[in-house]
């Protein structure tokens, strides 16, 4: 077999990178939450890289659409794509272990699947997409464990929360779809931008930010999240997705796993139940037969 080319091999490079980036988001909002309250957090995280992304829009000679149905739509992307499931994972953070929320929200392509046959119905469903969802479904419960029957967990909001975070991304693949005519990072920065005039007067008037004393862990745990598990990140997807294709950058929805869970116990001291990690084994093989392309079959003779 030969090797990938240079150029391809640049490509995988940055794949890894953006998989760890976003593997590395979930510990980075632990750490931050540990001191600054999470709408606070997720204002200023939507804010500093809706910035910053502005300037690299800026930078590549783009400007930004003026169409007022346009913004409406970042908007509404904006609730689906950051509002609620960044500030949802960082409420459940408060209680959750890094590596579970890395799980948890690795099931997104199944939710997106489901959503899509629900409601488009455009979506073929194969054998091997019924295994995904299915091998999904039943990691996301071993994670959740029996306290989802009882009732009676400490952290079954939380999961439960996570769980919602990853049905908003879920809806928010399906209606960023419309935003088909415009560069892909303009819909990024219009929608995290939209999402920090949401959040930051919600968190002026519930968090009174002025009066916090964030820890210097949590502050540089929010600059990093901001500029490179958010800006950096999303600037690396667009480019993945005009080099990749979008099928092959959507290997990083399985390849973040192991990469969010190992960060978690390496740096946090986390640990996983028996259960969690049967869980973490069939979310991994759900999302990655949700995922990976198919092989074309021969054409006959």
């Amino acid at each position: 077999m030969s090797s990938p080319s240079p150029n391809l091999k640049s490509e995988l490079a940055l794949l890894l990178l953006l998989a760890t980036l976003w593997g590395a988001s979930y510990s980075l909002i632990k750490l931050g939450v540990a001191t600054i309250p999470p709408i606070t957090l997720i204002a200023a995280r939507t804010a500093i890289a809706g910035v910053l992304l502005l300037l690299v829009i800026q930078a590549r000679g783009l400007s930004m659409p003026l169409d007022a149905r346009i913004w409406a739509g970042f908007l509404a992307q904006a609730g689906l794509n950051s509002v609620l499931p960044f500030t949802l994972i960082a409420w459940a953070e408060r209680t959750v272990d890094a590596g579970m929320a890395t799980i948890l929200n690795a099931t997104t392509p199944i939710f997106t699947f489901l959503l899509t046959v629900c409601l488009t119905r455009h979506e073929t469903v194969t054998a091997r997409k019924a295994v995904g969802v299915v091998a999904g479904i039943v990691g996301t419960g071993l994670i959740i464990g029996l306290e989802a029957f009882s009732g009676l967990g400490q952290q079954l909001g939380a999961q439960l929360a996570l769980v919602a975070a990853t049905v908003c991304y879920a809806g928010a693949a399906i209606f960023g779809k419309r935003f088909h005519d415009l560069d892909p990072m303009l819909p990024a920065a219009g929608s995290l931008l939209c999402g920090a005039m949401i959040l930051i007067p919600i968190s002026l008037v519930i968090d009174a930010p002025w009066t916090l004393t964030p820890s210097s862990q949590s502050i540089a745990a929010l600059v990093a999240l901001s500029v490179a598990s958010t800006a950096l990140a999303f600037t690396i997807y667009f480019r993945l997705v005009k080099t990749l294709g979008s099928v092959g950058t959507t290997a990083q929805a399985y390849m973040r796993v192991p990469i969010g869970v190992a960060l978690g116990v390496l740096f946090l001291g986390e640990t996983l139940t028996a259960s969690a990690w049967a869980g973490f084994a069939c979310v991994v093989v759900g999302v990655a037969a949700m995922t990976i392309p198919a092989k074309p079959r021969p054409a006959r003779a």
